[in-house]
């Protein structure tokens, strides 16, 4: 099967197939999607040894492309407290010790800038595109002012300034699972009568194209969107793939495709999920856009997500609950698949022969 799995040629590819897109080369398509570690304090947002092992390890377990947790760019756009920033330049040493420690290993690293906005548990009162709360038992968030909106678009600017200065290989924006950006172009939370209102996609737009501004050339800017929303009145594909449109005419090059995020399935699509149950809304939005897509979504099981790149359906696939219960997920499933993977010499007599 020929499908476009890598920028300007056409190859058959499997999980262990290098995969490249403007400057970034990966040594296969196994990605490590953000996770928050909230469990874990985060002191003032810098990363801690916590962190360093979290990400490092999988580095060593593998993985071709890592990306770090969504990373507040103010104080108040943490999920909670215990979550890291980079809203200052002094968050940049932490970051570039764990950005040189993962290239020491083969692996590349991205990481997701985001703000919570309404969903922001510990901010007092949390920002929003308008004053509706997430849920009755979230606080009542405080509608953003035009200088409001503006500070936060050069916050994501700033933030991604930081993250290129640390080393980072590229930079997603979170768009998705309710937070803010999704908020802004989600008629269910953002009922403005600005410019901000009038159009949903403008203020995701905007962000994008302050990020731009400050990547270097050939760098890739991904963004996580949500295809779709669970909950009565919520959007669908082809709303996404329309608000998608505008942020890829701004400057996204690839996109990280999940769902939900509202309402009181959120976004592990509830009870009736199954592996890949997200996998067609990557499809789909990879169709519709022409653009590469990561697929997300209880992809744990070796074969399952072999299968979505040898369908062509994704170019990447991102492998969560897997690496959090195993951090050489990926050095396990080249020998189960009998892929190409370099297992470290420390690790090798762990490792049957093949």
């Amino acid at each position: 099967m020929n499908y476009l799995s890598t920028e300007g040629m056409n190859v058959v590819a499997d999980l262990f197939t290098p995969y490249s897109f403007h400057n970034l080369t990966l040594k296969n398509r196994i990605v490590m999607p953000p996770m928050c570690q909230y469990s874990v304090q985060a002191e003032d947002g810098k990363p801690n040894d916590w962190h360093f092992v979290h990400y490092v390890s999988r580095a060593v377990g593998g993985t071709g492309l890592i990306i770090v947790e969504m990373t507040a760019v103010e104080p108040d756009g943490r999920i909670t407290n215990r979550d890291t920033g980079i809203w200052s330049d002094e968050h940049i040493p932490a970051y570039r010790r764990i950005v040189e420690s993962v290239h020491t290993y083969g692996t590349k690293i991205g990481i997701q800038l985001g703000h919570a906005g309404r969903k922001a548990q510990d901010a007092d009162p949390p920002a929003a595109p308008s004053n509706i709360p997430f849920s009755s038992t979230y606080k009542m968030p405080a509608a953003m002012s035009a200088e409001d909106i503006e500070n936060v678009i050069n916050s994501f600017r700033e933030g991604a300034r930081r993250a290129v200065e640390a080393g980072f290989d590229t930079v997603e924006i979170h768009g998705a699972h309710g937070y803010l950006i999704h908020q802004f172009h989600s008629p269910l939370s953002n009922e403005r009568e600005d410019e901000f209102g009038q159009d949903y996609a403008l203020f995701g737009e905007r962000v994008v194209q302050a990020v731009k501004e400050v990547v270097p050339a050939g760098m890739p800017i991904m963004m996580r969107v949500s295809a779709m929303e669970y909950v009565d009145g919520g959007y669908g594909l082809d709303y996404c793939a329309e608000i998608c449109q505008r942020y890829k005419a701004a400057g996204v090059d690839l996109f990280h495709v999940t769902s939900g995020g509202e309402g009181p399935i959120g976004s592990d699509g509830g009870p009736k999920a199954v592996p890949g149950y997200q996998v067609e809304m990557a499809s789909a939005l990879k169709q519709k856009l022409q653009v590469p897509v990561i697929a997300v979504g209880l992809l744990d099981e070796y074969q399952a997500a072999q299968d979505v790149v040898l369908s062509g359906k994704a170019d990447l696939v991102a492998v969560g609950r897997g690496m959090l219960n195993d951090p050489y997920w990926a050095l396990h499933a080249s020998h189960a698949l009998q892929g190409e993977q370099k297992v470290p010499k420390a690790y090798e007599r762990g490792f049957p022969k093949k």
